[in-house]
């Protein structure tokens, strides 16, 4: 197989695979959920802009972080289209996600430090589940399980 061309502006699904570390399934999937986009050949076949590449990047490390797909593309629609995004354009992205890091970045510390007084069985009855049931306040509505009930049900 020939080397790849990094310095075409466009890349087959093979060529971004290869560079970016993602399966072409999985770039297929990305491209069905509108977080990249593609162009067909005359032939059919898809070719993707070389700033693919940083989208990409920022799709796997967003998703690594919990972060889901919905925001990642809304992230993604603030991002010009047509150029590579700048350096202004990537760090205005990230300010935008900073306060809700934050927050998910408080809420793992408080799991991890709370984790050892939860038996994460579901029943909540516990009187020292600082986690979900504090003080047993959820003893008063009944036995059994009451946080895993899906919304709306």
């Amino acid at each position: 197989m020939a080397k790849p061309k990094w310095t075409s502006a466009e890349l087959t699904p093979g060529e971004l695979s290869a560079r970016s570390g993602v399966s072409i399934s999985a770039l297929h999937f990305y491209e069905r959920k509108g977080l990249i986009h593609s162009r067909r050949t005359p032939g059919n076949q898809r070719r993707y802009p070389r700033e693919t590449l940083r989208r990409v990047a920022f799709i796997r490390v967003s998703q690594r972080v919990g972060i889901p797909l919905a925001e990642i593309r809304a992230a993604l629609d603030t991002l010009p289209e047509g150029r590579t995004p700048s350096r202004e354009d990537w760090e205005r992205l990230s300010e935008r996600w900073r306060r809700d890091l934050d927050r998910r970045i408080e809420q793992l510390i408080r799991l991890r430090d709370d984790l050892t007084n939860c038996i994460g069985c579901g029943c909540l009855s516990l009187d020292r589940c600082a986690l979900a049931n504090p003080r047993d306040r959820l003893g008063d509505e009944g036995p059994g399980p009451r946080l895993l009930a899906v919304e709306g049900d």
